[in-house]
């Protein structure tokens, strides 16, 4: 499959991409090489291959679950405008 200079300049207009005169011919020549590899990828044989939902099938390793940091809550919320028992008190914008 290829596709014509009146082709890409339809592409072009329902894509609202902008494309001048002198771009049609190099524009068209890419277009062209994606669909050509596209019609040798449709070739080869993929019987027997099952499709994959996600190309990430395969378990992730998880890593251990430990604590890395120490806790700094009394030190950030050291310059907090107002604090009460561990939480941030903010002003109420919703009435």
């Amino acid at each position: 499959m290829s596709l014509d200079h009146d082709q890409v300049r339809r592409l072009a207009r329902l894509g609202r991409i902008a494309i001048r005169p002198e771009e049609s011919g190099a524009v068209l020549e890419r277009l062209n090489r994606v669909l050509g590899l596209i019609d040798e990828m449709r070739k080869a044989d993929t019987s027997g291959i099952d499709a994959m939902a996600h190309p990430l099938d395969a378990r992730q390793r998880l890593r251990a679950d430990a604590v890395t940091e120490s806790d700094q809550r009394r030190l950030y919320q050291s310059v907090a405008p107002a604090v009460e028992e561990g939480l941030y008190l903010v002003p109420k914008v919703i009435e």
